[in-house]
């Protein structure tokens, strides 16, 4: 298949995709095949919940949105013009993907096909139904695609190479397992924010996005704040306000109530504006509901230290404190090339 039909087949499912809206789906009579996926992707969203409780709705949606903003055909031009792909020899790929939030895995099923390999994919217990419908409507745009994809729910077999996501634990396993062939092995990582104070209401209320959409299950959402030792945190609980609603879902409640009762029963000191705690603590993965935080002298010593600890970092937010930081409210809306823990993924497939 050549790359121009390979661009054009995500381009269509794209298209698809900007049917579905939290604000209300509207049918486009000329995406294609609609009478036969429309309906069925609209029920899907909203079964997702049942699948997987952090699921909503709300939030299937916005990594929808999400998709339907990168596969442009722009997009699709500018990330894929840097490489050559003419040389490559189709290879079998294994993808072992996360379900923390919704279609978490689709860069990397996407990267495998428009380099020109087969993708055999290992989905998440926690995500089993979103990847597999999309490929269906792939199939149905580009019919050669169906001997490029496959789905597994065993043993992963016969590949070439593997592309494998997880927490540290499983990493461990990956590396072992996957020793002999070449790979990406994901691990854990969190995101922080570097703030001085100066910033506006309406950043802060950006940061609140980067906080709390996913319900902060991504690696991309932040969990740490540095700040300067006089820092006032009415602004950022300012910010946080307008979010107050996420204490209404009831596994978000559970975890603020289980987590802050451990907190308090450790004699943490807390801050709290019942949906949300801040506590000071060197690291960075903090539980469900709670952002940690941690002072600093001056921004030299927070580029060094997230500098020292850039295997555990995914993203940096700042008002342009912090060289390649990323802007308030857009962790979650990464572009084509903005590849999780800075590997080149298409880098990575063209070498193969």
């Amino acid at each position: 298949m050549l790359q121009s039909d390979k661009k054009k087949c995500f381009i269509e499912l794209g298209k698809f995709l900007a049917q579905f809206s939290a604000n209300g789906s509207s049918r486009n009579d000329t995406v294609l095949y609609n009478d036969l996926f429309f309906d069925d992707f609209e029920a899907l969203i909203h079964l997702s919940q049942s699948h997987n409780g952090w699921y909503t709705p709300e939030q299937v949606y916005f990594a929808v949105q999400s998709w339907v903003e990168a596969l442009t055909e722009e997009n699709l031009n500018q990330w894929l013009s840097r490489y050559n792909l003419s040389e490559v020899k189709p290879k079998n790929v294994g993808l072992i993907l996360a379900g923390n939030i919704p279609l978490v895995g689709f860069h990397d099923f996407l990267s495998v096909l428009v380099a020109g390999h087969k993708a055999i994919v290992k989905t998440s217990s926690n995500d089993q139904k979103l990847l597999p419908f999309l490929a269906k409507y792939l199939f149905a745009v580009c019919p050669d695609w169906q001997q490029n994809i496959t789905f597994v729910e065993g043993k992963l077999e016969n590949f070439d190479a593997v592309i494998a996501t997880g927490s540290n634990n499983t990493a461990r396993y990956f590396d072992y397992y996957f020793k002999n062939k070449p790979s990406i092995i994901r691990k854990s990582r969190n995101s922080v924010a570097v703030l001085d104070g100066s910033e506006s209401k309406e950043q802060m209320v950006a940061l609140g996005e980067d906080i709390f959409r996913y319900f902060g299950l991504g690696c991309r959402n932040v969990s740490k704040l540095f700040i300067p030792k006089d820092y006032n945190f009415d602004l950022f609980f300012n910010g946080m306000f307008p979010y107050q609603d996420v204490i209404q879902y009831e596994k978000y409640a559970n975890n603020y109530d289980y987590n802050k009762a451990v907190f308090l029963m450790s004699n943490f000191k807390l801050l709290d504006n019942e949906f949300l705690t801040i506590k000071e603590d060197p690291g960075y993965a903090s539980p469900i509901s709670s952002v940690f935080y941690e002072y600093y002298d001056n921004l030299s010593q927070v580029q060094a230290k997230l500098e020292n600890d850039r295997e555990q970092i995914q993203c940096i937010v700042s008002n342009g404190l912090i060289e390649s930081s990323v802007a308030f409210g857009q962790t979650q809306k990464p572009a084509l090339w903005d590849y999780a823990d800075n590997v080149d993924t298409i880098q990575f497939l063209a070498g193969l």
